[in-house]
């Protein structure tokens, strides 16, 4: 079955979509020639780091940014490149399906049945990950997307993880 996973999306959950407390730096990436001005914290990477470590669990990117996340994201933030779901553009509400549920069918067939945590704004996406077929035992952190990641929603995802490997 392999490790689990701990999947990371970007904006609204590394990239608050206010402007964040203390601990933020705001930074421009351009990304296919783009720019964006995010707040990252760097010191998320390191509690990501000593999340996956401490729990055996392997981290990875689950967020439109795909690959660029590894250039743009993760050396800002401490982490190393990291393996990515591959979520291609959105197509639009009039394929019938919402952003969340759209990130949400690859999410679960990149995933392929290993078990997950995945830190995600989307309101949708807990729903949405569930009624895929071939997901394997997760657990969606809601995060609010005006506040981005929390030690809270750390502990959540690390205590959910701790007890499934009991």
């Amino acid at each position: 079955m392999g490790s689990p996973l701990v999947l990371l999306d970007v904006d609204g959950v590394l990239n608050p979509f206010e402007r964040p407390h203390r601990g933020y730096k705001r930074h421009r990436c351009s990304p296919n020639g783009v720019t964006y001005r995010l707040w990252l914290n760097a010191a998320h990477g390191p509690s990501l780091l000593e999340l996956a470590e401490s729990t055996g669990a392997e981290l990875a990117w689950a967020s439109y940014w795909c690959d660029n996340a590894n250039e743009w994201i993760s050396p800002r933030i401490g982490l190393p490149e990291l393996p990515f779901v591959p979520i291609p553009r959105f197509p639009g509400i009039e394929e019938g399906r919402t952003l969340g549920a759209w990130k949400a069918r690859h999410v679960a067939a990149w995933a392929e049945r290993r078990p997950f945590i995945w830190f995600e704004d989307e309101p949708d996406a807990t729903e949405c990950i569930a009624a895929e077929e071939g997901a394997g035992e997760h657990l969606l952190v809601a995060v609010d997307p005006l506040v981005g990641l929390t030690d809270d929603d750390l502990e959540t995802g690390a205590a959910w993880l701790r007890a499934r490997a009991r």
